[in-house]
């Protein structure tokens, strides 16, 4: 925990809520590139390498931004005054669809 708020110090707090504002963006966003295209195309065509292709890539492009909104949740949990509930809620956010936009 020391180390995330060592790198984190030498940025200031509005770069740091843009960047956390955005991941949770771009989370959601590859959150329904996979659940609402992928998924749906992987059905269609089972068979097809394309929509494999595909999901490994947006799959992986998702869970990289999965591990950076948790990552950024600790200087985002200091720079809002998070208490444990809100910062709890916050962690939970992350394991449902679309719920890191709120």
């Amino acid at each position: 925990m020391k180390f995330i708020d060592q790198f984190f110090a030498k940025y200031s707090q509005e770069k740091i809520i843009k960047w956390f504002k955005t991941f949770c963006i771009a989370e959601a966003i590859s959150c329904l590139l996979l659940y609402c295209i992928a998924m749906v195309w992987i059905r269609y065509d089972p068979d097809g390498l394309w929509p494999t292709i595909f999901i490994i890539i947006v799959g992986n492009i998702h869970g990289l931004f999965f591990t950076l909104y948790l990552i950024l949740l600790l200087p985002a949990r200091k720079i809002y005054d998070w208490d444990d509930e809100d910062f709890i809620f916050a962690i939970m956010s992350a394991f449902f669809p679309f719920a890191t936009i709120w």
